[in-house]
Formats: structure tokens, sequence, C-alpha cells
């Protein structure tokens, strides 16, 4: 499952509305904190990504409207 977004695995993304590179870990709901990059498995961005792999684009609702990330690395711990 290399290059493939699951449960725990910390994954770099490009937000290609502005360039950033962000950094998060998918957890389950009581290990989540978004102070400290770790997203819940069912918060939207988290939903957007897993299954899909390295290079892909996820994109997510947002009440500004869509946000795409593109998939830069995945890590398996």
């Amino acid at each position: 499952a290399s290059g493939k977004v699951i449960l725990g695995s910390p994954v770099t993304l490009l937000t290609k509305n502005s360039d950033e590179h962000v950094q998060y870990k998918i957890l389950v709901d009581e290990e989540s904190d978004i102070k400290l990059c770790k997203i819940s498995v069912y918060s939207p961005i988290a939903r957007a990504l897993i299954g899909k792999n390295e290079g892909e684009i996820a994109i997510v609702s947002a009440p500004n409207g869509p946000v795409e990330y593109e998939i830069c690395k995945v890590e398996h711990l």
C-alpha cells in the first residue's frame, strides 16, 4: 500500500489555491488535535484523502468553495 493514504499515515499536501505545503496525520477521533496537525478520519479533508495515492488531487468542500490538495508524499510508519 505504498503511496496510498490510510489511517495513521502522515500526508504532505500542496494546497493548490495558495501553493502552501501542509502536513496532516489522519487519526481516529480521540487522537485528533488540529493544533498538532492531527486530523480526524471523519473530517472532510481526511475523507477526501483516504484511499488516494501520491500525485493524486483531492478536492475538499470548504465554506469559501472547494479547495484542491495535491498529495505530495505519504509516509507509512
